[in-house]
């Protein structure tokens, strides 16, 4: 299927395409993020950007920094399951509207974008499950 430019008749309408654009994208990467917090969890590894200053020398230092770590990492993941929820909740009224107002060309649209965003993001989910 080739890509067409397809002209928007009204200011009302492309704002709400283009929030579906936008916003569609915001989701699936935070989906991406809560799979690999996910992945790094069960897995028991330290993400880089997660990083406490102590001597670790004793057992008690490393037990406090590990459990540290999987206090972050847990909570993290709670706050993605949020953003991700959020999102959902803003993208399924976005969908809605934009299936109102833009009935005769949105599947169309959304089929466009859908493509769009499965070429540029394919590489960076096929990257986190292959790791």
């Amino acid at each position: 299927m080739h890509c067409a430019n397809m002209k928007i008749v009204g200011a009302k309408q492309a704002k709400i395409c283009y929030a579906y654009k936008n916003t569609r994208p915001k989701l699936l990467k935070t989906n991406a993020a809560l799979c690999f917090n996910k992945m790094c969890k069960i897995k028991q590894l330290k993400l880089n950007y997660i990083q406490f200053k102590s001597n670790g020398k004793t057992l008690r230092d490393r037990n406090t920094i590990s459990n540290a770590i999987r206090y972050r990492v847990n909570q993290d993941i709670k706050f993605l399951h949020r953003k991700e929820q959020n999102l959902s909740t803003q993208l399924y009224r976005i969908y809605l509207e934009c299936a109102d107002q833009c009935s005769s060309v949105w599947q169309h649209i959304q089929n466009v974008t859908e493509m769009k965003l499965n070429q540029k993001l394919d590489p960076l989910i096929k990257n986190l499950i292959r790791n």
